[in-house]
């Protein structure tokens, strides 16, 4: 019996570290080539979420011009759409939740009113935080 263990012990074959090189260089092959990739959509994602938000505070804004006349001025700013400011015929929260969502990369987004590309501009300055940028650096607006 000890006779079969250790023979079939013997015929146990393990990889050898030749094939566990070649098996970790395709690994990282792949992740060079599809990682790249899978991060410029998570910058993608981003971006897209924000234009959402935009959008959804656009609903917001346009519920509370419906109800008071017109928009948040920029003093008052976008937390006039979950706090009431004594506003004559305010009817909020406007907002689920009752908070002003930050952008997607937790800043604020910036607002103004009037705005100078329409009655009011609302808009995030993207991945960088500063005006302007390219790819996920865009800034991402209410007017475009």
């Amino acid at each position: 019996m000890e006779e079969r263990k250790r023979s079939h012990s013997k015929n146990q074959k393990g990889f050898t570290l030749i094939e566990l090189i070649v098996v970790l260089v395709i690994l990282g092959l792949l992740a060079g080539v599809v990682g790249p990739r899978l991060w410029n959509r998570v910058g993608q994602s981003k971006a897209q979420v924000a234009r959402l938000q935009i959008e959804q505070l656009g609903n917001a804004l346009a519920l509370f011009r419906f109800d008071v006349g017109h928009y948040p001025t920029s003093g008052q700013g976008l937390h006039v759409l979950v706090e009431d400011q004594g506003i004559q015929n305010w009817s909020g929260p406007y907002l689920e939740k009752n908070n002003v969502p930050k952008d997607t990369w937790g800043r604020d987004y910036q607002y103004r009113a009037p705005g100078e590309n329409g009655d009011y501009d609302l808009w995030s300055f993207g991945a960088d935080g500063m005006e302007g940028g390219d790819g996920d650096d865009a800034d991402i607006n209410s007017w475009e």
